[in-house]
Parts: structure tokens; sequence; C-alpha cells
């Protein structure tokens, strides 16, 4: 079986595609599942992403990037997920640290930051989601004041569910500051240093097995410099939701790899298994839902590209409409493609040779994080097609 269908893709991302799976393929699912079972993180797998400039690939080049888009950075996450071996910080490193960096750091934050988070040498987590702010942006509580005696940002909250705060550098926060004018509070956005007094983690148990931890932060008046403050005090959304829509891209590429694995396995094993005369892929029950699947990831990639290209080219109005819409459809797609790949193997589907049943909580995380698919269908109902709000 072919990977995505390249007709739409110029010769560079079709190249790129190819080189990428290369790279998977000598790591592998195996490679992943050992790292996850020793409680380790898929550091060599990194190292050699980083030195072959695929983990920078949406950076500037000036920075050490390879000066390219999200377009070019999904298509690494969805080649390695396909080879069973997804790189999740990159959805939160390179696609939304970097890309608000690139667009809206300070002269200082870029030379600071970039030349890292391109060679893979620094990684740097982000921090919205809170307990009880869920999908409500407006609802955050984490809030940051000025010290009027010293210049310096007083950080204040707390956050959950917050990927690979062990192993980064600093954590990309997302907090409110006071509008003077009118008193309401804003978005904005500080990165904190993970050695930073008062910053403080704690790890979430998961069942999802995965060797990305989950961590709940408490932020405990922690003092930022003036120059922790990413881009401009009064851009408020517009900052954020520039790292927001990379991430959804990013998440559909991770939702379309690890479906194209697992529908690769199932096809694998229905060309060979035979029951009765012959293999049971020969049987329409077997191979026609395996072909939809198929088809539903295909159409999941169209969308996906489309939502890249938007992005990339500037159109962020757009961009956010379709990379919703390819968070949606991908993230269903690929829970659809691991629960029929499941049930074409049977009780192999469950063994742990296979590598599939551990992908069934893991499928999960597509549909849930980083915006339900209600929201989504929320977004498409009100931007879209103009109906009425609820709530």
């Amino acid at each position: 079986m072919t990977g995505m269908s390249t007709v739409l893709e110029s010769e560079e991302h079709t190249a790129l595609r190819t080189a990428v799976a290369a790279l998977g393929r000598r790591y592998g699912r195996d490679y992943l599942t050992r790292v996850v079972s020793e409680g380790a993180h898929p550091d060599e797998l990194w190292a050699d992403a980083a030195k072959l400039g695929y983990l920078g690939v949406n950076l500037p080049e000036e920075y050490g990037g390879g000066g390219g888009g999200i377009a070019e950075l999904s298509v690494v996450l969805e080649e390695l997920g396909a080879a069973g071996c997804p790189l999740l910080m990159m959805v939160v490193s390179p696609a939304i640290c970097g890309t608000v960096i690139a667009r809206f750091g300070t002269d200082e934050q870029k030379r600071a930051w970039l030349p890292g988070l391109a060679d893979g040498s620094r990684t740097m987590a982000f921090g919205i989601t809170e307990p009880d702010a869920g999908s409500n942006s407006h609802r955050i509580t984490t809030t940051a004041r000025k010290d009027p005696g010293t210049g310096d940002w007083l950080l204040t909250g707390r956050k959950v569910f917050i990927s690979g705060v062990d192993i980064a550098d600093a954590t990309l926060i997302v907090g409110r500051t006071e509008d003077a004018r009118t008193g309401s509070l804003k978005p904005c956005l500080f990165i904190v240093d993970r050695d930073a007094p008062g910053f403080q983690r704690r790890p979430i148990a998961m069942e999802l097995k995965a060797a990305e931890k989950q961590f709940e932060l408490v932020l405990d008046d922690v003092r930022l410099p003036a120059d922790a403050l990413v881009g401009d005090e009064d851009a408020g959304l517009l900052q954020l939701f520039a790292g927001l829509n990379p991430e959804r891209i990013m998440t559909a590429a991770f939702a379309l790899g690890m479906g194209r694995f697992a529908l690769a396995r199932a096809v694998e094993y229905a060309k060979d298994r035979t029951v009765w005369k012959a293999p049971i892929g020969a049987h329409q029950a077997i191979a026609h839902p395996l072909a939809q699947c198929h088809v539903d990831l295909e159409l999941a990639g169209l969308m996906t590209r489309k939502a890249a290209h938007l992005y990339d080219a500037g159109n962020d109005v757009a961009a956010g409409e379709a990379a919703n819409m390819a968070k949606l459809a991908a993230a269903d797609a690929c829970v659809k493609a691991v629960d029929q790949a499941v049930h074409t193997l049977g009780g192999n589907g469950l063994t742990a040779e296979f590598g599939l049943a551990s992908l069934i909580v893991a499928s999960r995380v597509a549909r849930i994080a980083p915006v339900s698919r209600e929201m989504i269908l929320n977004y498409v109902s009100h931007q879209t097609l103009g109906l009425p709000k609820s709530y």
C-alpha cells in the first residue's frame, strides 16, 4: 500500500516524504515501544531528525531552520507516524512555540530560541489548558501583573495536560493581563524557564502510554523579566491563534500517520491470514471497511494539505476553518482505521506483537486534543454557516 497521494504535492514535498519515511523505517514501532516501556524519551530519533534538518524545516533560514512552513513540518510528522514512531513534541516545540516566536518574538527572543528549536538542541512546551477553562479560552485565569517597581511580570495560575514539561527548557504559557483602558483581561504569551522559582510541575497519571508525559503546572507568583513577554502586549488573540492553527494542522498530521500505520498493518495481515481457501482480505466484509479507511485518510490528507497551504500563505482566517476541518476529519479517520485494524486482526490485534492495541487509546488523543470535535462543529456552525450561538 502506498502512502498519501502526492498528486497535489510538489516534487520537493514528495522527496521530503520519501526521505522521512526512510528515517522512520530505521526506527519503527518497536523502537518507540521500547522507549515507552523503559520510561525514556525517543532521543536518538529526535537527534537524527534534527541532524537531517527535519525538526526545524518550518523555521526561518536565518535562524538555522529550513525556511519552509507548516506544510513541510506536517509531512515530517505524518511520515514518522506512518512508520510507527511519531514525535509528539514536534507539535509543540517547532510548530506552536517556534511559529509564535518567529512571527511575534523580539529579535533577542528569536536569536535565543529559534536556532535551538531548529536543530533540536532546545525544546519548548506549550501551556494553555486550565482545569476550569476547557475549550473556553476566555475563562483562562492564569494572570500576569506588572511589578511597578521593577517592570517584572508576576505570573500566577494553574495549567493541566501540558506535554513534555519535564524535557522542555521552557514553557510558553498563555496568561492574561489587564487592559489599562478597559479593565478587561486579554491573552498574552510568556516564556517561562523550567527552573523559574515558583514554577512547579506534577505528573498526571495517564492510561495513555506515550514517551511524552502529561503534567499539571502551578505558577505561584513566578517572577519574569519584562522581555519574557512574547510579542505585543495588545495583540491578544492574534498571537494566540498564530500558534493554535499550526497545532490543529500538526495534530491532523499526527492522526494521519497513526491511521496509515494501523491500516498498513491490517492490510498486510489480511493478505496473508488464511482461514478457509483464500486470505481473509479476499472477503468483502474485511476488504471494504479497510478500503473505506483508506478513502477517509486520503480525504483528510487533502484537507490537511489545504490547511497548511492557507496558513503558510498568510491567510489566517481561511486557515482557521481549514485547520479545524482537517483536525476533525483526520481524527475521525484515524480512530476508525485503528478500530478496523484491530478488528481485522481479531485476537492478534490485542497482542503486544502487532502493536495496535495501544493505539486504541492513542487514537482518541487526536479526537480530544487540542480541541474537541464538538467545538470544531461549533466553529463551522457559527463562522462558516452563520448560525447563532447557544453560548
